[in-house]
């Protein structure tokens, strides 16, 4: 079966600027799949070129076996959209939206309606069908929008920090919504998210950095990369930090300001010989099993909730959606 997603050499400049810089992989089909970079890693452009909204400067580019570039249209047709900041008419209802947005696809009424009403049931809305869209709850509003961007019964559904700004609960039933439609719907999610708990809903996570894809695994198989355990330091002030980064040599090391973290096989074996080497300047030690942040700073040098898309990046991404 072919992949949902083909990307190979894939380069992107602006001008003298490279944003992204050669990179390969490929989505199967019916795969969630993460995509992070910290701001200006390339991701961005790498989604708008994904999604038709920019051209590659060489490289290939498939959804569901159509070309980008060649196959705009079709690409387009393939794919649905679950964009950052919600794209709802809220004057209207949730039935109005999605006749709307049906008509746009050139579906019937009737099968819009149809098509609705299975996946309203699927996320707990078809009773408030015909409620006005402003009087829905935020994380009502994200399934409606989920329910859009499927009607058309698309490929691969892009969803673009689906979740940022809802509370942990209604995070976890976004997610619970997402798996059980891309199951019943047998469609290909690509997901981008600041919020690495939510990463590990992925079958498989890519991080870019520079323009390029410096990790691409499992949740687990990034754990493994890290090393066995991670030893974080608080420090009374900041200018003992490089006394501390002298005690972890050997190990792989990060943090700014009064953090350090390292990556380590036996974390309690060092912990000893870099208290003694900080003096009292120690505030605090914690040790545990990676994390996603942990292979995110390792691989990055920057915590993902640095990542936030430039309002230039976002005023693009918002005016150049399918022109």
């Amino acid at each position: 079966m072919n992949d949902a997603i083909e990307v190979a050499s894939l380069v992107k400049r602006f001008g003298s600027v490279t944003a992204v810089d050669g990179i390969s992989f490929s989505v199967a089909p019916q795969e969630i799949f993460g995509f992070l970079g910290p701001n200006g890693a390339g991701k961005t452009t790498t989604i708008k070129i994904l999604a038709t909204l920019l051209k590659p400067t060489a490289g290939v580019a498939r959804i569901a076996g159509w070309d980008v570039t060649r196959d705009r249209e079709r690409v387009r047709e393939a794919i649905g959209m679950v964009f950052q900041d919600t794209t709802l008419d809220d004057r209207l209802t949730a039935e109005e939206n999605l006749l709307f947005h049906g008509m746009l696809y050139g579906m019937r009424a009737a099968e819009v309606r149809r098509r609705a009403l299975a996946l309203l049931e699927l996320v707990g809305l078809a009773d408030r069908a015909k409620s006005l869209v402003r009087t829905y709850s935020g994380g009502m509003k994200r399934r409606l929008e989920l329910v859009r961007g499927l009607l058309h019964r698309p490929a691969v559904l892009f969803l673009d920090e689906p979740t940022v700004g809802l509370d942990p609960q209604t995070r976890a039933q976004i997610w619970e919504h997402v798996r059980r439609l891309s199951g019943e719907e047998g469609v290909t999610v690509f997901v981008t998210t600041h919020y690495m708990e939510e990463a590990e809903h992925c079958h498989r996570i890519a991080i870019m950095d520079h323009g390029r894809i410096v990790a691409l695994d499992t949740p687990e198989g990034l754990k493994r990369q890290v090393g066995g355990e991670v030893l974080a330091l608080e420090l009374d002030s900041e200018e003992v930090r490089p006394r501390a980064v002298a005690a972890l040599a050997g190990a792989a090391v990060t943090g700014e300001g009064r953090r350090v973290r390292a990556a380590v096989a036996d974390a309690a074996g060092w912990l000893p010989r870099v208290a003694a080497a900080l003096g009292g300047h120690l505030v605090r030690a914690e040790i545990h099993r990676p994390t996603l942040d942990d292979v995110f700073l390792t691989l990055t040098g920057r915590q993902i909730r640095e990542e936030t898309a430039s309002a230039r990046e976002q005023w693009a991404w918002r005016g150049r959606r399918f022109s």
